[in-house]
């Protein structure tokens, strides 16, 4: 296999996982202030909430946050292909379905994981959204479901739906239990794969295929686009965003400056104080850079002072500074 140069590697190169209930807008506002390059996705959005629902609210992001995938959970041809009309109106530039996740939640509206039993159903959904965008239609999914998980029924799944279209596949090297194990157990107890990945991109090598799962730093990241087109980043860039601050130098060799801490949250106020005005409260925005100093003196006093003062009614970006006072402090 040919390893990659780096100015040959596309965004797909780094993305960061869309994690339910996390990856909001200020989520990603953030960690595009880390890295300019690393390819952002939305948490996963039913068709059934942007098409009966306020799609603004779900579809609304900064201009900052390009490149910027849009996920859907769906199983309907006709109701995916329209949302994909809708991400390509909005300026998306990209639109993944997800067909990895396991909740309970997931299963009962007939999308996620349970879709990888239903091959030929989820082709004919993917034909449907490439006949309705020109935006690039990815898939994302696991290695495998319940017993349905040798490697033969996985090579026949890929092959379907990239006879459908599909270019593109982020796979999480893990198979999912769809009944017995939370979704959180599904990230953790199952074990990773990544040798059935490598032999998906050997078998398949016109397709590209992004890595998920156990990615916890950018050496791994490096050895593994020696072999893959990409890799995605998970848990670790919510528990220590600060391991994306230099994505950019190392992954796309970029000679940007890597910017500290500080800085990051210097740059991240204007977005704050223009989030307050517009109502939302502190706490939304700064539950996400919880971990930025993780690892780093005055963490605990930081990550402490932001839970107790910033969900409290008027709290301003005073909070933000306050709090940044304390690891300033255990630093001199």
């Amino acid at each position: 296999m040919t390893t990659f140069k780096k100015n040959r590697l596309t965004h797909h190169a780094f993305s960061i996982a869309p994690m339910l209930d996390w990856t909001d807008r200020h989520c990603r506002f953030f960690h595009r202030l880390l890295s300019k390059q690393a390819l952002l996705y939305t948490e996963m959005v039913t068709t059934g909430a942007l098409i009966h629902g306020d799609h603004q609210r779900f579809l609304n992001y900064h201009p900052t946050e390009h490149p910027l995938v849009l996920q859907l959970g769906g199983s309907h041809p006709r109701e995916l292909a329209a949302c994909c009309k809708m991400a390509e109106d909005y300026g998306y530039d990209e639109v993944n379905l997800n067909l990895g996740c396991p909740s309970d939640r997931v299963q009962n509206g007939r999308f996620g994981a349970c879709l990888m039993a239903e091959p030929e159903l989820v082709a004919t959904c993917i034909a449907a959204m490439i006949s309705a965008t020109a935006l690039p239609i990815t898939a994302k999914c696991r290695i495998g479901i319940d017993e349905r998980d040798s490697y033969p029924e996985l090579h026949y799944f890929i092959d379907t739906l990239a006879k459908a279209g599909c270019c593109t596949f982020v796979i999480h090297a893990r198979k999912a239990w769809l009944s017995g194990l939370s979704p959180k157990q599904n990230r953790e107890v199952p074990p990773l794969r990544y040798d059935i990945v490598y032999q998906l991109k050997n078998d398949f090598p016109a397709l590209q295929f992004i890595l998920n799962g156990g990615i916890t730093d950018l050496a791994q990241v490096d050895s593994l686009l020696t072999q893959l087109d990409g890799v995605m980043m998970g848990r670790e860039a919510y528990q220590n965003p600060y391991v994306l601050a230099t994505v950019d130098q190392q992954v796309f060799g970029t000679q940007t400056p890597v910017p500290t801490r500080e800085e990051i949250i210097m740059q991240l106020l204007p977005y704050v104080c223009e989030q307050l005005s517009q109502g939302v409260r502190l706490n939304s925005v700064t539950r996400h850079v919880l971990g930025l100093f993780h690892g780093q003196p005055g963490a605990r006093a930081w990550r402490r002072y932001l839970s107790e003062h910033a969900c409290k009614s008027g709290a301003d970006e005073a909070v933000l500074l306050k709090a940044l006072s304390f690891t300033q402090c255990a630093v001199s």
